[in-house]
Order: C-alpha cells, then sequence, then structure tokens
C-alpha cells in the first residue's frame, strides 16, 4: 500500500480542521462528557473497595458496585452535615454582621454629605429609584440559583449512575477497548489503560493532599490571628479552593464578613490578606507540583489545561481536563510519531551526570 505524503500546509489545515471539529464536539456534548468522566473518576476510586468487596467478601457483581456508590454517597453527606452543622453553629452572629452593615451605612451616608455634599434625602431618592431594578436582579438571581441547583441535583445523578454501570461492566468496557485494535497491538493498549487507572487515582489523591494542606494553613493562620470559628473558615476556604479563580474570593469574601461581624474591619483585612496569599503559594507552587506531578505533567501544561478545560466546560472542566491530558500524554508515549506531544506535556528530566575523571598524581 502506497503511503501518500501530504505538504506541511495541507496536514497542518487538516489537524487545524480536527481541532476545531472536537472543540465543537465537547461544548455540545458537554451534558453528556461531564457526567461520563465526572463517574468513571468516581469509578475508577472506588474499584479497589468494589474488588475487595467481590473476591473477599464475595457480595457479587450486583452488590458490590452498589455498596460502594452507597459509601460514596454517605461520605459525601456527612462531609455536608459537618459544614453545615458548623454553619449553624455561628449563625447567632448574623444580628451582629447586620448592625456592623448598618452603622458601616450611616458612616458612608455621612462621608457623602460631607465630601460629595450628597444630603441624605438625595441619597434616600437615589436609593428608592433603585430598588426596582435591584429587586428584579434579585428575583432573576434567585431563579438563576433555583435552576443551577436543578441542574447540579441532576447533574449527580447521572454521575452516580455512571459510576455504578462504570463498576459493574468493567469487564465488558475492557473488553470492548481491546477488540478496537489489533491482536499484536492489545497487549500495549493494556498497559496504557492500567497506567491511566493509575494516573487518575493518583490525581485524586493529589487534591485531597492539596485540599487538606491549604485547610491545615488556613486553620493555622486564622487561629493565631484570633479569629473565631477558624477550623470552619479554614475547611470552608479549602474545599472552594478546589473550585479555580471564583472558589477562593467567594471564601474570602465569606471569611471577611465573618471576621468583620465578631472582631473589627482589621481584623477581617488581615484574613482577607492572609487567605489571598495562601491561594498565591498554592496556585503557584502546591498546585502545580502536588496535582501535576501526579499526573507527571509540567507545570505549564497544567494550567494550560485548566485554562482549556474552562474555556470549554466551564468550572468542571478545570478539574476534568488534567487527567484528560494525562491520559493524552500516556497515548502519545506509545503512538509512533506522536512522541515529541509526550515529551511536551511530560515533566523535564535531568540527565545523569558523567563522573568527572580524577587527575593522576605524580606518584602514579
Amino acid at each position: 500500500m502506497r503511503v501518500v505524503s501530504l505538504p506541511f500546509y495541507a496536514r497542518l489545515a487538516l489537524t487545524l480542521l480536527t481541532v476545531v471539529l472536537i472543540s465543537v464536539m465537547l461544548i455540545k456534548g458537554s451534558n453528556i462528557f461531564i457526567p461520563l468522566i465526572f463517574g468513571l473518576l468516581i469509578a475508577i476510586l472506588l474499584f479497589p473497595l468494589t474488588r475487595f468487596m467481590e473476591e473477599k467478601l464475595r457480595l457479587g457483581r450486583v452488590l458490590a458496585p452498589v455498596i460502594s456508590v452507597v459509601f460514596f454517597i454517605a461520605a459525601l453527606c456527612g462531609f455536608i452535615y459537618f459544614m453545615a452543622l458548623q454553619f449553624i453553629g455561628f449563625s447567632d452572629d448574623f444580628p451582629r454582621l447586620k448592625v456592623r452593615f448598618m452603622q458601616m451605612f450611616e458612616n458612608m451616608q455621612h462621608w457623602f454629605s460631607s465630601r460629595l455634599h450628597i444630603t441624605s434625602h438625595q441619597q434616600a431618592d437615589y436609593l428608592n429609584k433603585s430598588a426596582a431594578g435591584i429587586l428584579e436582579a434579585m428575583g432573576n438571581s434567585l431563579s438563576n440559583i433555583f435552576v443551577s441547583i436543578t441542574s447540579t441535583l441532576l447533574l449527580l445523578v447521572f454521575v452516580l449512575i455512571f459510576t455504578f454501570f462504570i463498576l459493574y461492566h468493567r469487564r465488558l468496557l475492557m473488553r470492548f477497548v481491546l477488540f478496537l485494535f489489533k491482536e499484536e497491538d492489545r497487549q500495549k493498549v493494556r498497559e496504557v489503560v492500567m497506567e491511566t487507572k493509575t494516573m487518575i487515582n493518583a490525581y485524586v489523591m493529589g487534591l485531597l493532599i492539596e485540599m487538606i494542606v491549604v485547610g491545615v494553613i488556613n486553620c493555622l493562620l486564622l487561629m493565631l490571628l484570633g479569629v473565631n470559628y477558624a477550623v470552619l473558615l479554614g475547611v470552608m476556604a479549602a474545599v472552594l479552593n478546589i473550585i479555580p479563580y471564583l472558589g477562593i474570593y467567594s471564601s474570602i469574601v465569606v471569611c471577611m464578613l465573618v471576621t468583620f461581624a465578631n472582631s473589627s474591619g482589621n481584623a477581617a483585612i488581615q484574613v482577607g490578606v492572609c487567605l489571598f496569599v495562601v491561594h498565591l503559594l498554592d496556585s503557584n507552587i502546591l498546585f502545580p507540583r502536588i496535582i501535576g506531578g501526579r499526573v507527571k505533567m509540567n507545570p505549564f501544561i497544567t494550567i494550560v489545561a485548566v485554562v482549556v478545560g474552562e474555556y470549554l466546560w466551564g468550572v468542571p472542566g478545570m478539574f476534568l481536563f488534567i487527567p484528560v491530558t494525562g491520559v493524552i500524554k500516556l497515548v502519545c508515549e506509545r503512538v509512533e510519531g506522536m512522541q515529541a506531544w509526550s515529551i511536551l506535556i511530560g515533566v523535564e528530566e535531568e540527565e545523569p551526570r558523567k563522573p568527572k575523571k580524577k587527575m593522576g598524581t605524580l606518584k602514579e
């Protein structure tokens, strides 16, 4: 069979067309791909537990995946319940927060009156005119929040369903993947699948390690500052920090408001500065090294994967595109002609230094 070699511009055009078509497919099919990949990640994480119950406890192929999914749901609900109890604990500070805001609003009124010569009546008229627009915006926001909560719950249901069926049909899915390739290539495909499973497990564990490290640092700093509910605020900031960009800023605002209600404005500013510094430390040192190192990707490609994932799938893409990029690296390592891409994605390895030759002495 004669192989036709295309010119460079033709190969470049085909490559760009392929990238565009894949991007459009990922965007249009996000409602399918996002829960499916999340289900795959959770299934790989629960696979050791499922295999243990099947082989050691003899629970059967149906009961073992069901118990694994129920265990995951119980762990998730337990964490949510713990956070809900902690939130109830400082709900008594809400009246104090209201008083603080009223004092701040009065101070702002005096400042506008003295500096900008805007009287209190003029400010009240302006607020009354803006009230209708604010209420309408709040109504739209509430409706958007309701839609978001409904979509999230529906997404979670599909994720759990996909997780169960991936665990239940894992042998069938493995055979399907192997029979897509020639018999002489199946051993190599099996190795890629096994390494992918190991890499995804390492990625999820890396996320947990990052969350624990950031949570411990947050709690220690808040305790040193003498902030009330330091443990709750530190854990909340660490959990929200997993959501890139949005999570850290929302957690900083919440922590500053709670600190302001219990202390002073200077203490609230100190809390915001400390959490922001921890975020910079995490985003520039911890995240690229812990997460990128777990999937054997350099920090530059890790950040690019996060940005591309956010562009295509929003916040879920920030999580999912790191293991997806790691899978692409594993495939490129074993496909002839694509090893250059695996080198670009991977970690730079130092070449072993050759021992220096010793200079001979006069006696020799």
